[in-house]
């Protein structure tokens, strides 16, 4: 490599060139609640199956696939509690208000209330549920990196390798 190579900034949003390969990224979870949060990801936050398992290596689970993306959620039977973190949410981003309050649909009309969360997601507009699990799933109604709001109250700085602040 290059003395050059080796000093360049990083493009915000590359990959470094040994992560270039990757095909696919999922992301698994445990959950105590497993039928219900199936059930959750599936008819209400509206999710595609891609796959179910049973007993494969002892394991019981379902495989999400994100719309669009070589991206999947995994949601694995757990026998035991699970513990959750605040920041344990799954974000989901939608280009628009209106694509926002159509994502929200099916969770309104099944009865789901928002709940407080962090102040951030609430000054840009996001609103926050939880599922069966007490996970959180926020829902904004913009895209990171894209078409994101300056959200006002906002305390501290954010540094991003392009050199944009906010």
């Amino acid at each position: 490599m290059t003395e050059e190579a080796q000093t360049a900034t990083p493009v915000a949003g590359a990959w470094p060139a040994h992560l270039t390969t990757i095909g696919a990224v999922r992301f698994a979870r445990r959950s105590r609640h497993f039928d219900q949060s199936v059930a959750f990801y599936r008819d209400l936050v509206g999710l595609p199956v891609q796959e179910t398992f049973r007993a494969s290596y002892g394991t019981d689970g379902v495989i999400f696939g994100l719309p669009g993306t070589s991206v999947t959620l995994e949601i694995v039977r757990s026998t035991k509690s699970v513990p959750i973190d605040a920041h344990d949410q799954l974000c989901l981003y939608f280009p628009s208000l209106r694509a926002r309050d159509d994502a929200r649909h099916r969770l309104l009309t099944a009865g789901l209330q928002p709940v407080p969360s962090h102040p951030y997601w609430e000054a840009t507009g996001a609103v926050t549920y939880r599922d069966p699990d007490g996970r959180e799933v926020v829902v904004a109604p913009f895209v990171y990196g894209h078409n994101e709001p300056i959200a006002t109250g906002l305390v501290g700085e954010h540094d991003f390798p392009s050199g944009r602040r906010r």
